[in-house]
């Protein structure tokens, strides 16, 4: 019964002064933990959203954003401050009101107080609401991190840690996003119904444009039409129009030897000024040349600044290697666009399950993402390419091979070109293809 009035008796103005203390230590924790996380979790692209949105405390954020260094060492520097300080006025008061006995319990208490109040609530609300978190505690942060003593204390303690570190002088990127990390974003934007996925796959290609190079969307020299610069205006107008081209190389004794491109328009109104015996190289304008290795993208921007549709792609001896066109290049990115002229070959065609026809000149990565396959990637760039390299030769039209797995079957062969290859996914059925094959096959 004389517990409680000693106990009373016992606290006095210090004591509130001590409690109110640890009150507001840990009320700056909370809001310094929210802080944190609310920041840490905010990106540089949603913090500059925000900024041009016009959200209160959205400049503070950017800047803050913009570099994390600047605020993640004071910021923990002065929860720790706090936890330390709150933690050590309980157990110095509970010491002396309850001895050892009163130590122990006071710690059990600030653990879970601690945990409870200054890390797990503020946090956990910061991650539900990583906006109004990070915009809330931006302006506070700001002011933290300006302030003298907590820059210096900061900096000074940072720069300890980096001595101690090693390799603490080379610095991360941090922040920087990489193309699979975008990749991810986009995939949980669609999963959220944020993106279509046709806006999810326009995103993919105008990444892996930045990676594309001309021989991979070039139309390959077998498939150049071209005439000789001797050729009169009406017959290679007629050849133009039969092809569907609105524009045709012009070469002096071989394809490698392309002086120029004859315009249709320049050819029509030829003919229609009775210049129909013409040499068509008296009409031929200016061909653009380009290297098989250069970037599309950088090709791109020169076509749209130099104004020309057509580039005549050559290889490393200055042969040519085939043409690229403005539409080639705006495929890769939108997807195929036909026209009245062009013939509808699907480069794909399911025949079973396991069993798929497709095109000789398909890129090898891009089979492999359709059909979840796994065939091998080099120096060649299509099926066709792949197929002939695995062989060594030409092959003959119904020859196959094995390949990681697959079967494939070169199903038309025009000339020295793979026309169309059949290929068997199903391991059990690659096996008994390969097995039935009389001439023998090649197993990587």
């Amino acid at each position: 019964m004389t517990s409680a009035p000693l106990l009373a008796s016992s606290l006095g103005a210090s004591d509130a002064g001590v409690l109110l203390a640890v009150l507001v230590l840990l009320a700056m924790s909370a809001v310094l933990a929210l802080a944190e996380t609310g920041l840490v979790r905010m990106s540089k692209a949603r913090a500059r959203a925000l900024e041009e949105a016009g959200r209160r405390g959205a400049r503070s954020l950017a800047r803050l954003v913009a570099d994390p260094e600047r605020f993640l060492a004071p910021v923990l520097l002065l929860v720790l401050i706090c936890q330390l300080v709150a933690a050590t006025l309980v157990g110095v008061e509970a010491s002396r009101l309850f001895g050892a006995f009163g130590v122990a319990v006071a710690a059990c208490f600030e653990v879970v107080v601690i945990f409870v109040v200054a890390e797990a609530i503020p946090k956990q609300w910061a991650v539900r609401h990583p906006d109004r978190a990070a915009l809330l505690s931006a302006p506070l942060v700001t002011a933290l991190i300006a302030f003298p003593p907590v820059h210096l204390v900061s900096s000074a303690l940072v720069g300890l840690s980096r001595l101690l570190t090693p390799g603490g002088d080379s610095a991360d990127e941090l922040g920087e996003v990489t193309e699979s990390e975008l990749l991810a974003l986009a995939d949980a934007a669609v999963d959220e119904l944020v993106l279509e996925r046709e806006e999810r796959a326009l995103i993919s290609s105008i990444i892996e444009f930045g990676d594309t190079i001309v021989r991979e969307v070039m139309a390959p020299r077998p498939d150049i039409v071209a005439v000789e610069a001797a050729s009169p205006a009406a017959s290679v107008l007629e050849r133009a129009m039969a092809s569907g081209l609105s524009r045709i190389p012009v070469f002096e004794k071989t394809v490698d030897d392309i002086v120029g491109i004859a315009y249709t328009k320049d050819l029509m109104r030829a003919v229609r000024a009775g210049d129909e015996s013409r040499p068509v190289a008296e009409l031929a304008r200016p061909a653009h040349y380009v290297p098989e290795t250069k970037r599309v993208a950088p090709l791109l921007r020169e076509m749209q600044a130099e104004q020309y549709h057509l580039a005549v792609v050559v290889d490393e001896y200055g042969g040519t290697a085939g043409i690229v066109t403005l539409e080639d290049l705006i495929e890769e990115l939108v997807g195929e666009i036909a026209d009245e002229f062009d013939v509808d070959e699907p480069l794909v065609e399911p025949l079973s399950e396991h069993e798929y026809r497709v095109s000789g000149k398909m890129p090898v990565d891009e089979v492999n993402e359709l059909l979840g396959a796994d065939l091998p990637v080099g120096d060649w760039d299509t099926i066709g390419g792949l197929f002939l390299h695995l062989r060594g030769q030409v092959p003959v039209e119904g020859e196959r091979l094995r390949a990681d797995g697959s079967v494939l079957v070169a199903e038309k062969v025009q000339g020295r070109r793979i026309g169309s290859v059949r290929i068997v996914r199903h391991a059990s059925e690659a096996s008994g293809a390969a097995d039935a094959d009389a001439g023998g096959g090649v197993q990587l």
